[in-house]
């Protein structure tokens, strides 16, 4: 390992993130996102449940030949023997030896009502099922993780029982025991105060696995850190069932950044918001935007009195450096905005409008007064950058000229309903009347546009819609209400956000996507004609 033992980071988002409701991981699904976590440089990867899951028994024999780790060792999560029965001739336990993995994370009652009552066995064979798997283990070369299922409810219920658990794993030769707070609801100072008497009681190491359901999984796991527990237990963005595990990038972002700890092999911590949105991509669950150090808006600022703050000094404002993560700081232009809020976006567009005091207060009386029509341009930068084009040059980019466009939509016989557009328009000199079909009015105008321009800029077949969205503004209107449509525009590098707005629902969606196709001919470098 490329770092210390003496700290873990254990990921369990392949295991008891893909739990989460709406998230089901394919085998080749895991193995991309195992190198993911590869890259970031976790301690540990918690590849499932072999031998109980054919999925998960595929994923290690797969990840034998097709993943090569640099940082992290994989662990095998399983439970210990069945009661009445040995850990030598169980065949779960069997499948955990055999899986190829240099660790074994054991799940084990800690309990006293689970135990008697789930799994339906004594205080004293449940005690002997936990020696007995672990020791096994041990013995066939494995290091041993054991997972305290429900520790904290069961240190409450029967607080000598839950010690004694830890006590007899650690003794039978487990690394690490983690203290779960499965269900997710004990507070930072309650757990402090467990882990102490864990600590003081037993002599074990100690971990944390800690779930969300009282929003403090990420508290909880900093707690135990700071109580004295050296290893700790998440998900990449919180995954997991219910409201899901501590996420894993804010405890180590917080250890690493406040609690000067290194975890991570150096400069990894600066690959947090990269990975987090790659794993994103590959579970189709996209991240929150507000989620703390990796979130699209955990360091943006839309309030005029914050940006006038931080064009002094981004500390201000900030907790921390967003480069540290990987993120980045961003203006949000909105009717809150002042002059400093422009000026600063306008910077990260790449305008320089420092010197021109008028031209800054027009664009900010420009933008207030769309945005009370309806617009919005903190969530479409690429409108507000054609508005900024417009009002620096005294006038907006233009690669064609619009004669007219119009859509019809019919019900054929068969009950499918297709739209079909024409659009006529001039662009490089040649006038182009075009026809487009589509599965709807906007799929078909967008369409004719692209199809209209191709051959005066060729580059626009590499543009995409890949996402759209409509709100309606002045909901007691009805049908006859102001719409608001954002598109989102991708040219397989990038993507871009643009807005229209308007009583009809196709009108606006044409004008962002005008707006879409010009900033798309800007980014590539394409000349005005």
């Amino acid at each position: 390992m490329s770092i210390s033992d003496d700290f873990h980071v254990y990921d369990t988002t392949l295991r008891d993130g893909a739990q989460q409701e709406g998230l089901a991981l394919s085998v080749a699904d895991k193995i991309a996102i195992a190198q993911h976590l590869d890259e970031l440089g976790v301690g540990f990867i918690e590849g499932g449940w072999p031998g109980a899951v054919p999925k998960d028994t595929e994923f290690f024999e797969r990840a034998r030949t097709e993943l090569h780790l640099r940082n992290a060792t994989f662990a095998a999560f399983g439970a210990t023997c069945k009661p009445e029965s040995a850990a030598a001739d169980d065949a779960q336990v069997a499948a955990l030896r055999e899986s190829g993995a240099g660790v074994v994370t054991l799940v084990a009652k800690s309990h006293d009502a689970h135990v008697e009552r789930a799994l339906r066995t004594t205080l004293d064979e449940n005690l002997r099922m936990v020696a007995d798997t672990v020791r096994h283990l041990r013995e066939n070369g494995q290091r041993v993780f054991l997972d305290t299922e429900h520790f904290f409810d069961g240190y409450r219920a029967n607080r000598a029982y839950a010690l004694e658990v830890v006590r007899v794993a650690a003794e039978a030769g487990a690394d690490v025991v983690a203290l779960c707070d499965t269900n997710g609801g004990t507070l930072p100072r309650e757990l402090q105060d467990v882990v102490r008497d864990v600590l003081e009681s037993t002599g074990a190491r100690l971990g944390i696995h800690a779930h969300n359901d009282g929003g403090c999984a990420v508290a909880n796991s900093i707690a135990a850190v700071e109580a004295g527990v050296t290893h700790v237990q998440g998900t990449i963005n919180g995954y997991g069932e219910r409201t899901g595990n501590a996420d894993l990038l804010a405890v180590v972002a917080n250890l690493e950044l406040k609690r000067d700890m290194r975890l991570l092999p150096e400069g990894n911590l600066a690959e947090s918001f990269r990975i987090a949105h790659a794993i994103a991509e590959v579970t189709n669950v996209p991240p929150s935007a507000r989620q703390p150090y990796v979130g699209l808006s955990a360091f943006a600022h839309k309030a005029g009195l914050h940006a006038s703050a931080i064009k002094v000094d981004p500390d201000l404002y900030q907790h921390t450096d967003p480069a540290l993560v990987g993120n980045d700081m961003r203006m949000l232009v909105s009717e809150m905005a002042g002059r400093a809020s422009v000026e600063l976006k306008g910077r990260e567009l790449g305008f320089d409008l420092g010197n021109d005091r008028e031209l800054v207060s027009r664009v900010t009386e420009r933008v207030k007064e769309l945005e009370a029509r309806g617009y919005t341009f903190e969530a479409a930068d690429a409108s507000f950058s054609l508005l900024l084009s417009e009002e620096v040059d005294g006038k907006r980019p233009s690669f064609f000229d619009v004669e007219s466009w119009r859509v019809i939509t019919e019900s054929r016989a068969d009950g499918e309903a297709v739209s079909e557009s024409t659009v006529k328009l001039v662009a490089g000199g040649e006038r182009e009347i075009v026809t487009g079909e589509g599965n709807g009015p906007v799929n078909a105008l967008d369409h004719a546009l692209r199809t209209a321009i191709e051959r005066a800029y060729p580059v626009v077949n590499k543009f995409e819609l890949v996402d759209y969205k409509v709100r309606i503004l002045d909901q007691g209107h009805g049908t006859d209400a102001v719409i608001r449509v954002l598109i989102q525009t991708t040219d397989g590098e990038g993507s871009w956000v643009t807005v229209g707005v308007g009583h009809n629902i196709v009108e606006a969606s044409w004008e962002a996507l005008v707006d879409a196709v010009t900033f798309g001919l800007l980014r590539h470098k394409e000349v005005v004609r």
